[in-house]
């Protein structure tokens, strides 16, 4: 079959590599489909160039997946609009954590056909073969489904347990000399930047995560260093973000890993997703041994008490260990703060502003978003619960307009001090940024003119 897969734009210099569709066009290509890619991301094409393409080529399936935030399901329905639009309209399939946790929203809101509920690549190859026939189309695990004015929810499809089965992403189907040039933490101006997966899942239960699939499943480490060799041997990269949700799942793994990247003698800089349960000194220096430079942490408040009503599994205590190891091993550590969770305040607000403060090493901008209870999260049930939100519609089309403002309040503060607070909070966090910029910059012109260093190229901001 012919399957065209929309990677939408959401306004980006340089978009983060599409890897949930990426990894479905590699089983679709394996099952022997052809596979086309849609690439709005890097051409900035308009929603009507979309209906001219799907009017001017046959396809029988168009597929876009997409995560629950505000601008991602204003995306999601405008390209619905431009696919329904079109004369030569394939089925319409939609994905990932934005309609799965509500399908049948997602289905009238979009038009589409069918929802793929969780894992896809499986999924999506007995969805073919279905197409066109309701009577098959009842016995897919994994999807939700329009008949007539009717949605019908399948049960759901376990989780894949041998990842390694799974082929890694088709790249060649991809413009990778754009998706390269990604910036992270500490990449040089030289560069080449992808973005990989260790594993899936997660070992915690955060109130607000709207994570689906429960537990951790882990690559083998020999499939992940010949995935890097191939993306070093093809398109030159140095520099890898694991994007999973959390390489650092334990000690044991993140040893395991470290030392088979050494052994490997691969030559690679490398960011990760981690724990602060597992920030121990030693792991440390073994994980900067072995290429690590970044470490995006979610500590998310500096309260012990809203720690414990997030369900986090962590305390102050074992957070302020973690970040102090983190600096002395040399790696940097990236701060998620988020603040109106049950129970928070302007004091909890404050004492993240504080930490972040004091061990700010400038590698970063960070700021304090407000925690959004996203659908499929104990977050947004708990909304639901105590009448703070209806449904999904009221908090897509209502609650959830911008990331950065408030869409459910959780707290005793009103909406107007909310984010009074949360300006106070930022202002003193982009003034702490840009005071340690500008002395980076003078130190340079230091060096310059009262040093004489002649290897100073400019003062150039990336």
């Amino acid at each position: 079959m012919q399957i065209l897969l929309v990677v939408y734009d959401n306004g980006s210099y340089i978009h983060w590599f599409p890897q949930g569709l990426a990894y479905i066009a590699a089983v679709l290509q394996r099952a022997g489909h052809k596979v086309t890619i849609y690439s709005q991301d890097k051409e900035h094409y308009p929603e009507a160039h979309l209906t001219a393409y799907l009017d001017a080529h046959h396809f029988d399936m168009v597929g876009v997946s997409v995560v629950g935030g505000y601008y991602q399901y204003r995306k999601l329905l405008s390209i619905a609009t431009a696919i329904n639009a079109a004369r030569n309209r394939p089925a319409f399939v939609i994905g990932g954590h934005g309609p799965a946790p509500e399908p049948a929203y997602f289905l009238r809101k979009t038009g589409a056909d069918v929802v793929v509920l969780g894992e896809g690549e499986a999924t999506v190859l007995e969805l073919l073969d279905a197409l066109g026939t309701p009577a098959r189309l009842a016995q897919v695990a994994g999807i939700a489904w329009r008949q007539d004015d009717q949605v019908i929810v399948n049960e759901r499809r376990p989780l894949i347990t041998d990842v390694d089965s799974i082929p890694i992403p088709a790249y060649e189907l991809f413009p990778m000399d754009y998706y390269r040039l990604l910036r992270m933490p500490h990449a040089a101006s030289t560069d080449f930047t992808i973005p990989m997966l260790s594993g899936r899942g997660c070992t915690f239960q955060c109130n607000f995560c709207y994570r689906m699939d429960s537990g951790f499943r882990p690559r083998s480490v020999d499939s992940i260093i010949e995935e890097i060799r191939f993306l070093q041997a093809n398109y030159g990269i140095t520099s890898v973000m694991f994007g999973d949700e959390l390489l650092m799942s334990s000690v044991q793994r993140t040893t395991e890993l470290c030392e088979a990247f050494l052994r490997s003698g691969i030559q690679l800089k490398w960011d990760c997703n981690g724990r602060l349960n597992y920030a121990k000194p030693d792991l440390l220096a073994l994980m900067r041994r072995a290429g690590c430079v970044f470490i995006n942490y979610g500590i998310e408040a500096m309260d012990d008490q809203i720690l414990k009503n997030m369900r986090k599994a962590l305390t102050t205590d074992v957070i302020i260990r973690g970040i102090e190891a983190t600096l002395a091993a040399g790696i940097s550590p990236g701060f998620n703060i988020i603040f109106g969770n049950i129970g928070e305040n302007r004091e909890t607000l404050n004492k993240g502003v504080e930490f972040l403060l004091k061990y700010d090493d400038g590698a970063q901008m960070r700021t304090i978003r407000p925690v959004t209870p996203y659908p499929g999260s104990p977050l947004y049930d708990y909304a639901i619960e105590h009448g703070l939100l209806r449904d999904c519609e009221d908090f897509y089309e209502r609650k959830h307009l911008n990331s950065d403002l408030l869409s459910v309040n959780f707290t005793d503060m009103t909406d107007e001090e909310f984010h009074r607070a949360l300006y106070e909070a930022n202002s003193r966090l982009i003034q702490n940024y840009f005071r340690k910029k500008a002395e980076a910059v003078i130190n340079e012109a230091a060096d310059l003119y009262l040093g004489g260093n002649t290897n100073f190229r400019g003062f150039r901001q990336l």
